[in-house]
Parts: C-alpha cells; structure tokens; sequence
C-alpha cells in the first residue's frame, strides 16, 4: 500500500476558512445549530457527524497550540493565560452542548443504520461519556485542566549549578555518566536536593488534584476515582485485577533480570557496592554515548535512521520540520518532559521534548516519532472521533520504533562498538523500565483508594512500594529523604492520572513487534502500520491482532518475552 506524509490541514466545510477561536461567543452557534438541526434521514446523520467532526477537530488544535505554546516557555504569562483562558471560559461552556449531542447521536433512529462495524468503538466511547457527564462536574474539571499545568511551571524552574554553569535538570543528567564518581554523586545530590526544594509545593499540589478527582468520582456515582478514570478511559479491554497481574509478573520475572543486569554493572565498573548515580556510567577511560551535539542534528541523525527503515517514517518527519513543529532542546523555563502532540486539523504533530545531548534522548526521540508515524496513519479516518485510538496501541506505535530503530542507529554512531553499547543501554532500559511502571501504577491505585490520606501516609505507602520493586544490587542506604519523594520526577501522576499501565502493556507489544521484526522486517512493519491506521475503530485486542500481536500481560507470557529480550541482551555482552 502506498502511504505519503504529504497530508493536507483539513479545508472548513462547516466553519468558516479562516474562522479563530477568540471567545466562547464565536464558536457557540456552531454548537446551538448543530444541537437543533433536524436529522431525518442516515444521510443527514452522516452530514452531521462531519460537521461535529469539523468543529471537535477545530477546537482540539487550537487547545493542542495554547498547551504547546504554555510547555516551550513557561515563564510567558501571556501564553499561560491563554491556555487558562481556554480551560475556564470555553471548556466549561462546551461540556453541557457535548453531552446534548452526544445523546442526539445515540437516541437517533438513524443511528442504527450506520455500519456496526466502523462505528462500534466510537459508539461505545459515546454512551461511555453520557455515563460519565454530571453538570456538578464542568467547574471542578476546568480547575483540574488548569491545576495539571502547575507541575511543569513548578518543575520547569528547577535548575543546578554544576561546573561553574547553570543548567536544567534535565540537562544535569549528563553529569551521572561522568567517569569521576564523585561527579556523579555531586550532581545525583543536587538533583536530589533541588527536588527536595520544592517537595512542600508538590506535595500540596498533589493533594489538591487527588482531592478534586476524587470529588469528580463521587459526583458521577463511583466508590473512587481509580473506578472512575478505568471508565472514562475507555478500559473495556481489562480490569484493574488484570493490572495486579501485571505487578506479580514483574516482581516474578523480571526482577531477577534486573538484579543480574546492575550485579554486572557493579562488576563492569569495579565497584564494592553500585550507588544510584553508578548506574549510567561506564568503566573510567570509556567515553559517555553523545549520540548528536543539539536539537538540529539530533532531528538530522533520526531522519537518516528512520530512512533506512522506510522512507515514510522519514517523510513525516520531514514534513513536521517544514511546518516547524519540532522543539527538541532543554532550556531554563521550559516545561520537563517529551510529547508527541497530535493536531487533529493539520494531521502532522508536534513533538516536544527536552534533549541534552544523551544516549536516552535518542529513545525519546524514536520513541515519540512513533507517536508521529500513529498520526500520520490515522489522518486519513474521515470522523476526528475515529482518531482517537486507545493509549496503549499509542504507546505500542512508539515503544515499537525504539526497538525497531536499534539496527539503523548508524546514523548516531560512527562504530560498531558504540552502536552495540546503545543498543546494550536500550535492551537494558526495555526491562528495567518494567519495575517503575509497576511502582507508579501501583502508587496511584493506593493513592485514589485512599483519597484523605495524609502527606506521611502517602510517603509510607511510596516507600513500602518501591521497596517491594527495588533490587538487590543496588546499595540506596542514606538516601532515605530522597527516594521517599521519587514519586515527584513522575509528571504522568500530576498531569494525566492513571496514564502508565499502558506502557507496561505497551511495552509487552512492543516486544511482541520486536520478535516481528527480527524474523521478517518488512511484514512486521506492514503489520505494525496497517494497525496503526486503524486509528480508535477497532477494539484493542482487535488492534493487537492486525499488528501480529497478543493482548496479554498474564506472567507466562511476560516470561516468554522476557526471556526472549533477556537472549538479545545476552548476545551482546559476549
């Protein structure tokens, strides 16, 4: 099949050409009209549902830019108010017209008429949201979107001064793979200590949205909020004992990976005990990886690995350069973080992020250029509801591309030997990653069970969690004031509650693909973008299935899959 980046912003057929979104009274008729427009026949239903699609389209990219806008520079108060502008004046407004229309669509007659099968999922999603909708709710919800967003003002300020120079914390990571261990342990501690700064002001903020959402739950009827967001999140696929599952896999089968992976990182490096900061750097007289030097050679090196896989991976991100909506460099004030951000209207994402010149901004990069290539699949849909496939295909589009990228890493490499410690560092990180999203989800099914509890209850539930994932092989003794706020580094927690089990599910599929990919690249990356542009309109286990893949995360097939990176990884220290 033949695909193109060459996409086109979506022409108005409903809005005006060149309509702005200045106030809730310039885009209110839209919603009256469509609200009061008689449908009498399915052919008027699909008329109408293209101009529903024209006009959420519309409105999601103009949120999507005052977000990009407030993320790239925080300090611009303008920018800040803008996006809170949109949060308090225009979204309230809109909630109570959505759940009108939302019940127009189900309670029409001619609703039945459409096919059942393009139109399952995004009927589902529909009778899910009139489940979910309480007037009681607009006000707390506004105050959410706009409390979210003070995490990345509070973590985009922090920064250290290493060597004479500020930099962002984001940029100090450079320093824990520094050959001088007391480097190392200078910059890990100011890190630490810069966190520990501002712990007070995370704290409360956390507690306040804890409480909100909480409040958001009771309102619509559920026991807590953990109940609720499974729903609002469109989790038909499994349930909340299927992620308790997913923790004793781990502890099960991949702890002991991890164990073995830092006891020879202890041995490589000649050390009597591994320390955090040890576990990025490499024996004294090896060079740190610096893949690229800055932002335009990073996108220069990834458009040239992603060339070699297929040429339309490359076009994308050619295409995203054009229409400049790439910002790739850390920088004091700028939100933390990465983001693949898609524009529902121009189809072609932005992609956020915060690189410093590391082997993990590479993953991040690929990582998110999946993301983009998901985008780019699914703009062909005709509906913008259609578009919005569930987070863990998401994650599966671009966990993926860092395990397919690993063999056209040339670009970032000049040698082999260099080219096989990255891929060493992305294996590793493929399973070490498993533990913290366990950690992560776990904390936030405690946290949202117990909504009233206090600061020092939460501290001691985080560190009886992160004890039950913590290996053996490295030594945290006197650090104690640290980890117990490790939590705080986690953005998902404050902005995008629940939003992590996917990429454990995730990440499974992506080793799934991986396994593909090794045995037939072309028809695994045939697969991968046929599921791809599926978008939302298929079920998960049913976008599992065309991309090749199981939907399963029960501990025999963890194991499988374990064992299976565990032979890669193998085969790259002899």
């Amino acid at each position: 099949m033949l695909r193109t980046a060459d996409i086109q912003k979506l022409a108005h057929h409903y809005l005006p050409a060149e309509f702005t979104l200045t106030n809730w009274e310039s885009i209110e008729p839209f919603f009256t009209e469509l609200t009061d427009r008689p449908i009498d026949n399915k052919e008027m239903l699909e008329k109408w549902l293209k101009d529903l699609s024209e006009l959420e389209a519309f409105i999601s990219e103009d949120a999507c830019w005052r977000q990009i806008k407030m993320t790239c520079d925080t300090t611009d108060k303008a920018l800040e108010d803008a996006f809170t502008y949109f949060c308090m004046e225009i979204q309230p407004k809109m909630q109570p017209y959505a759940d009108a229309l939302n019940k127009k669509l189900i309670n029409s007659p001619y609703t039945a008429e459409l096919d059942s099968k393009e139109y399952f999922t995004y009927l589902r999603a529909v009778k899910k949201s009139i489940e979910l909708f309480r007037t009681e709710n607009i006000a707390i919800q506004a105050d959410l979107s706009v409390l979210q967003q003070q995490y990345g003002v509070i973590a985009g300020k922090m920064t250290i001064q290493m060597e004479g120079a500020e930099f962002t914390l984001q940029q100090a990571a450079k320093f824990l793979e520094h050959e001088d261990r007391a480097v190392r342990e200078e910059a890990y501690r100011k890190i630490q200590d810069r966190r520990l700064q501002d712990q007070e002001a995370m704290h409360n903020l956390f507690t306040d949205l804890v409480q909100k959402r909480h409040q958001v739950a009771v309102n619509a009827g559920f026991a807590n909020y953990r109940d609720y967001k499974f729903v609002e999140l469109g989790r038909f696929d499994y349930t909340k004992e299927d992620c308790f599952q997913f923790h004793a896999a781990v502890k099960l089968h991949v702890m002991p990976l991890i164990d073995k992976i830092y006891a020879r990182k202890k041995q490589k490096l000649e050390l009597a005990t591994l320390k955090p900061w040890d576990t990025e750097a490499e024996p004294a007289g090896t060079n740190p990886l610096r893949p690229f030097t800055d932002g335009e050679d990073l996108y220069n090196k990834s458009v040239a690995c992603f060339e070699q896989m297929n040429p339309f991976f490359a076009d994308c991100l050619r295409k995203m350069k054009a229409l400049n909506h790439f910002d790739l460099e850390s920088r004091k004030g700028k939100a933390p973080g990465g983001y693949n951000c898609p524009l529902t209207e121009s189809g072609a994402p932005f992609i956020f992020m915060n690189a410093a010149g590391q082997m993990s901004d590479v993953t991040t990069m690929v990582h998110e250029g999946g993301h983009a290539i998901h985008s780019f699949l699914a703009h062909q849909l005709p509906l913008s509801a259609f578009k919005e496939y569930p987070m863990e295909i998401a994650e599966v589009a671009s966990m993926s591309m860092e395990l397919f990228s690993m063999n056209h890493w040339q670009s970032f490499f000049d040698n082999e030997s260099e080219l096989n410690r990255a891929i060493e560092h992305q294996l590793e990180r493929t399973i070490t990653i498993f533990p913290w999203i366990a950690i992560i989800d776990k904390f936030q099914h405690w946290v949202y069970e117990n909504p009233m509890h206090t600061i020092q209850q939460r501290t001691n539930e985080w560190q009886n969690i992160v004890k039950e994932f913590s290996t053996k092989s490295i030594d945290f003794s006197g650090l104690k004031q640290y980890r117990s706020i490790g939590w705080q580094r986690q953005l998902h927690l404050f902005e995008v509650p629940f939003y992590y089990i996917e990429y454990g599910i995730a990440q499974l599929g992506a080793i799934g693909m991986w396994m593909q990919y090794i045995q037939n690249p072309t028809a695994a990356l045939e697969n991968y973008m046929n599921a791809l542009s599926l978008g939302g309109t298929k079920t998960l286990p049913e976008l599992y299935k065309t991309a090749g893949i199981e939907f399963n995360f029960s501990p025999d097939y963890v194991k499988k899959l374990m064992d299976f990176t565990n032979e890669q990884l193998e085969k790259l220290y002899i």
